[in-house]
């Protein structure tokens, strides 16, 4: 499968269609690929995973705290969202929407690994990398922040640790956190909470730092 732009148009191999870009030249709204996407033109597929995929990435990265588990997640994302997209209601909500897969897959990846660690299988899947996570260029007091973040993390269950993360380093409010992990406001006030709570408590004892 091949598509470039050129000439202000979206041009894609092996059908005769051209589909202007819009006046800010980023190309057909989602609205207009979701619909393409529906009618089964594979350029359009593609075009949603080019403009959607640095979104979903950067998420599952910061969510997994690893780089080994982002393709397979990004990939199962996008396959998952393509097998369903009948049931996308608002075409222009398509980011949220794949947000709210991803941080479905991701919850289910964390209770799967800590599942295997209780057996003794496969430990090391759930060590975070922070080196990677907290590079060079990060603030000082930023690069700590994180660093406790990220070391309590590792030893939270999903439904803390994702909520945790979302609001922490995504900086999401607790009803965007809500929508995309699919539970009430209160059930997600009282995870951050917990997840808070943690936090102070690895803080006193000098943890994480």
């Amino acid at each position: 499968m091949s598509s470039f732009f050129a000439l202000g148009y979206l041009l894609f191999v092996g059908t005769a269609r051209v589909v202007p870009l819009t006046r800010s030249g980023a190309g057909p709204t989602d609205a207009v690929l979701v619909a393409s996407a529906r009618a089964g033109e594979r350029w359009a597929a593609e075009a949603l995973f080019r403009r959607h995929e640095p979104l979903v990435s950067g998420m599952a990265y910061r969510l997994m705290g690893r780089d080994e588990d982002v393709d397979d997640l990004v990939q199962e994302t996008f396959a998952q969202a393509l097998a369903r997209l009948e049931t996308l209601k608002d075409a222009q909500a398509l980011a949220g929407w794949l947000c709210s897969i991803l941080v479905g897959n991701v919850a289910k990846t964390i209770r799967r690994r800590r599942m295997m660690a209780r057996f003794g299988v496969g430990r090391y899947a759930l060590a975070i990398d922070l080196d990677t996570l907290v590079g060079p260029s990060v603030p000082a007091d930023d690069a700590v922040e994180l660093r406790r973040v990220y070391a309590l993390a590792e030893t939270l269950p999903d439904t803390i640790r994702v909520p945790l993360v979302l609001q922490r380093v995504e900086g999401l409010s607790l009803e965007e956190i809500a929508e995309l992990v699919g539970c009430s406001l209160a059930t997600v006030k009282r995870r951050v909470a917990e997840g808070e709570a943690r936090l102070r408590e690895r803080f006193l004892r000098g943890e994480g730092r």
